[in-house]
């Protein structure tokens, strides 16, 4: 009880009234339980309460005063944002004044004169309780920093609007901040903070022209639900020219992702969509815009598809592993000496799915070690067949994801799946596509090492996509530089082009890397590519990724050759 009888008398009630019998009466009624301050007109009541709102639990105000009326004092109260919700309770003998008072906003009156001091405490206790319950709830639905609804609240309201109005056009809208985790790194958390403050008070201001409901997700992500409007481009150029007046001397850019109303789609449903559409352009410096569109819809659908499908993928036998053959073409004739594992999708309902439509999905959740780790099954185990039955030398290439890279137990599995097979390590080559050294690279160089001591051969894939640079060759772990298929394709009609592959196989020799180029498909490539010094292509010009079985046929005829 001593606890509760504290927490009451840190409670502060300010007590406004020009008449000092009154401010007495009340002062002996309410003392024992609250902290007390007392004003005697409107306009003291207005400047106490402007540089104390944060610590007044409730505001006592009489109504017929000098200077400035309580009416007045109402008035004000509820037009501020720091004064707008401490509760107050009007002190009047006049029946029709409490009711112009109580539709101005008071919480509740008490009739003079002052008689039955039980019931002017409990209607006092009761209005602040009620009044700090409504502060916890408002602190639960509200983002401290932003003052938009939170995630549960911000679903739950909007659910209400949609069934409570079915009649109303609303549309969903996506808001997200371009690198914010940049911004924050650079400038500071305060800064970050800053930011989305700001955003949120664009977004208020918005709304409160406008029909809507406005909530922050996670970090820089907000959502707005709102009356339909036809021109988000304009929208979004005020939103951005609101920021750049208040950051002048940064770069801070928003993009926008938009699903609009759409008769029988719920707003779960539409904002899954504008998130959709807002994923789409991040990164994209043309437009900053997006609006969902049915071309998304089927892509989503497909993708849904494809998620829910892999685990019956691989139980089912649906994945299944092509080689593609690599040739040394420094060989005369060329000579079949490796192959890269490149997974297909054999689908029961969608038929055969390129790995460009899955490969990427799965990276962007983490699914993609699943694909890798059927792969390097497969490939081990198909290439042990291979050595007991032909007893050749081949190796395997097999894609190693980013996110696969840096997984805890990656030397452990590696190792396991050699052995299993009982391969050598040199058997594997580990491909680790070029944008992956642009991510922690003190800490993939340590992981390649340790692949490396263990005999693994490291190739680099994908060289020159636009993530590193000839000089940064000598710093990187590698055993195999594999260009990019873009440098190939117009080495024969472009001069730029075929000094620029010269320059890269020339400066791997001076660094001991054995060079690949993919992507051959004529004879006039191969020329350029073997007087070059090229060491290895793949490519159409060979033979297109083949299964296994017919992988055996260019082994066999491999051997015939060799034999002649």
């Amino acid at each position: 009880m001593l606890e509760t009888d504290q927490i009451k008398k840190r409670r502060k009630i300010l007590i406004v009234d020009d008449q000092e019998i009154n401010c007495d009466i009340l002062g002996s009624i309410l003392e024992g339980n609250y902290s007390l301050a007392f004003a005697h007109n409107g306009q003291e009541a207005i400047d106490y309460i402007r540089q104390n709102s944060n610590s007044i639990s409730l505001v006592m105000l009489d109504l017929i005063m000098p200077v400035m009326s309580g009416f007045e004092v109402l008035q004000i109260m509820k037009q501020d944002e720091d004064m707008e919700n401490i509760p107050v309770i009007v002190l009047t003998s006049e029946k029709e004044a409490e009711l112009k008072a109580l539709k101005i906003g008071a919480a509740d009156f008490i009739t003079k004169p002052f008689d039955m001091y039980e019931v002017i405490l409990a209607r006092v206790e009761r209005v602040v309780e009620l009044c700090e319950g409504r502060e916890l709830i408002m602190a639960a639905e509200h983002d401290k920093l932003t003052m938009l609804y939170t995630r549960n609240f911000f679903f739950e309201y909007v659910e209400r609007l949609y069934e409570n109005h079915p009649e109303a056009h609303f549309d969903a809208v996506v808001i997200n901040v371009d690198q914010f985790h940049s911004i924050n790194a650079v400038n500071g958390r305060d800064f970050g903070d800053k930011v989305l403050h700001t955003i949120g008070s664009i977004i208020r201001t918005f709304l409160s022209e406008t029909k809507g409901i406005g909530g922050r997700f996670e970090t820089d992500s907000f959502n707005i639900y709102c009356e339909h409007s036809e021109d988000y481009d304009l929208l979004l150029k005020d939103f951005q020219k609101q920021i750049d007046d208040v950051f002048p001397s940064a770069s801070i850019h928003i993009r926008m992702g938009v699903m609009l109303w759409q008769e029988g789609l719920n707003p779960m449903a539409m904002f899954d969509h504008a998130k959709t559409a807002c994923g789409k352009v991040r990164g994209n410096y043309s437009t900053s815009l997006m609006v969902f569109n049915e071309e998304m819809r089927q892509r989503e659908i497909m993708d849904r598809m494809l998620l829910n499908g892999l685990k019956s993928a691989v139980e089912d036998n649906q994945l299944v592993v092509h080689y593609q053959p690599k040739y040394d073409i420094q060989s005369n004739p060329p000579r079949l000496v490796s192959a890269e594992a490149l997974i297909r999708w054999k689908h029961p309902e969608l038929g055969f799915i390129s790995p460009v439509a899955f490969i990427p999905l799965f990276e962007g959740n983490g699914l993609i070690s699943t694909i890798d780790n059927f792969v390097w099954n497969k490939a081990a185990n198909q290439l042990a067949k291979w050595k007991e039955e032909f007893g050749i030398t081949l190796s395997i290439s097999v894609n190693v994801s980013r996110y696969d890279i840096f997984s805890i137990n990656l030397v452990e599995k590696l190792q396991e799946i050699v052995e299993k097979c009982k391969l050598s390590c040199e058997d594997i080559k580990l491909e680790i596509t070029e944008s992956a050294y642009s991510e922690e690279a003190d800490k993939l160089f340590g992981i390649i090492d340790e692949l490396k001591d263990l005999g693994f051969v490291i190739e680099m894939d994908d060289f020159g996509s636009g993530y590193s640079s000839l000089n940064m060759l000598s710093d990187m772990p590698v055993d195999v530089l594999k260009m990019d298929m873009k440098f190939i394709r117009n080495i024969e009609i472009s001069e730029t082009d075929r000094r620029l592959v010269a320059l890269i196989i020339d400066i791997a020799k001076h660094l001991n890397l054995t060079v690949v180029a993919e992507g051959v498909e004529n004879q006039g490539q191969l020329e350029i590519l073997k007087n070059a010094g090229c060491d290895i292509v793949q490519g159409y010009y060979f033979s297109r990724p083949v299964s296994a079985e017919e992988f055996e046929e260019l082994i066999k005829r491999e051997i015939s050759t060799e034999r002649e």
